[in-house]
């Protein structure tokens, strides 16, 4: 598969525009999470737009939801011809704790061939790639099918508005495949294609013991610590090897065949330096499965914040009168994430002392999602990988979520193709987050093959 001079001579002309225009929106802290962005989400939007816009679409508009704007953009060649749509989206994680950045989060910063900024990879990075490689397809006469954007604002919160405005717009949105960066690869020496990705069900819970905070040397000992107690409660969830403890959490799980597990095996893994990657000793998870499968095709609980009492510089000795965690569950094919909700709030008030009080709330959710490996768009983006990186890639699953897709083959009736160009050392959601300029732009000069090849495939 021959590689074509005109995309890399393109993107070396521009590299410099396309990285500056990357910061611009960067710089934006559209932070879904916390209601004092939310004027930042409408300026990243608005970004978007030009962005599609400068990049000469026949269209490009913000167009409110209940939520934070969705950005939709096209360019129709050819009624014909197949279309393909782009998602992604523009909000990020929070960036707590701040003193652990190396550099302000939103002051984009290349150090050691690294951009390192929040969003720099997840997603803004990445979802910036298709724009440039459209820009780069139309500007050179080369653009082989239709291409639609749809780019969101709350897929770091849930995506809570894309359904709605998914079935509102089915037509505008209609499509031959979805086209997703937004995931990683193994490395730059193994690329991949993602097949698989985990549900989500995350909930809060809030325990809550004396109506307030109490003297701990006049009461300790004689009232229930709702810190104490959620401890306790959280540590019962899994058992010493690795299982969750729900009753009925692994009723649906779909169990992953010999033939495929051997498969997933010859992606080259290092363990050694897996741990040194994130400086930990060892690894823990469920017994009887690899680090791989335990975050591909097993299901996880985690806690992912836990707080109350006093934590503040130096020392006051309270009681404190309530507790507070948010704990996810990274779930398989076949379990449903509202059954799954269920079921721990369930679990979660019979296991829970007559000592406090327990509200249990579930924040987001959504389905796992499995694509198989012997459609147009797999074999288009493995072609196009191939073609870039000179060797084929490898099909993974992943053990994140994104919990749209599953949502957008159920409305949409159109699967997706999750091409992405991350790598674990991005750090993303943590401190730093970083992504590779090398991975930008073989990104961009990738994505162009893809449209090349799955056009092809469809004729």
């Amino acid at each position: 598969m021959q590689r074509m001079n005109y995309i890399q001579d393109y993107i070396e002309s521009h590299k410099d525009r396309f990285l500056q225009e990357l910061f611009g929106l960067i710089r934006i802290p559209s932070i879904s999470s916390e209601k004092e962005h939310k004027e930042d989400m409408i300026k990243a939007a608005e970004y978007w737009k030009k962005s599609i816009r400068e990049a000469d679409a026949d269209k490009a508009e913000v167009i409110t939801t209940k939520g934070n704007p969705v950005v939709y953009g096209e360019k129709i060649i050819d009624p014909l011809l197949p279309t393909a749509l782009v998602y992604g989206h523009y909000d990020v994680m929070p960036v707590d704790p701040l003193d652990l950045w190396e550099s302000p989060p939103f002051r984009p910063e290349v150090r050691n061939g690294r951009i390192y900024a929040r969003g720099a990879d997840d997603d803004k990075g990445q979802a910036f790639m298709q724009a440039k490689a459209f820009e780069l397809m139309v500007r050179t006469n080369t653009l082989p099918c239709n291409i639609k954007f749809m780019i969101e604002g709350e897929e770091e919160i849930g995506s809570p508005s894309l359904a709605a405005f998914c079935e509102a717009h089915k037509e505008m949105l209609k499509s031959d495949i979805i086209l997703v960066s937004d995931t990683g690869m193994v490395s730059m020496d193994c690329p991949s294609v993602t097949v698989g990705l985990r549900g989500l069900a995350y909930m809060q819970v809030e325990l809550t013991g004396p109506d307030h905070d109490l003297h701990s040397g006049l009461f300790g000992g004689a009232v229930a610590n709702p810190v104490n107690v959620l401890t306790k409660l959280i540590a019962g969830l899994t058992d010493e090897n690795g299982k969750i403890t729900i009753p009925g959490f692994y009723d649906d799980v779909q169990l992953v065949s010999t033939e495929e597990r051997d498969l997933m095996a010859k992606a080259p893994f290092d363990e050694e330096a897996y741990k040194q990657a994130i400086d930990v000793v060892a690894l823990d998870g469920e017994a009887g499965y690899t680090t791989r499968e335990r975050t591909g095709i097993r299901p996880s609980l985690d806690v992912n914040g836990i707080w109350g009492g006093y934590t503040g510089e130096g020392s006051k000795t309270v009681l404190p009168s309530k507790a507070y965690a948010k704990i996810s569950m990274r779930l398989v094919p076949n379990q449903n994430f509202k059954t799954i909700s269920r079921l721990f709030e369930k679990h979660f008030l019979a296991i829970a002392p007559d000592t406090v009080k327990v509200k249990v709330k579930e924040l987001h959710g959504g389905q796992a999602y499995v694509s198989p490996i012997d459609t147009p768009g797999y074999l288009a983006a493995s072609r196009a990988l191939e073609t870039t990186f000179g060797k084929a890639p490898v099909p993974v699953r992943s053990g994140g979520s994104i919990p749209i897709i599953s949502t957008f083959e159920q409305i949409l009736g159109v699967k997706s193709i999750l091409m992405g160009f991350g790598l674990e050392s991005d750090a993303c959601h943590s401190p730093n987050e970083n992504y590779p300029l090398e991975n930008f732009y073989k990104g961009i000069e990738t994505i162009p093959y893809f449209f090349k090849y799955f056009t092809e495939l469809m004729k």
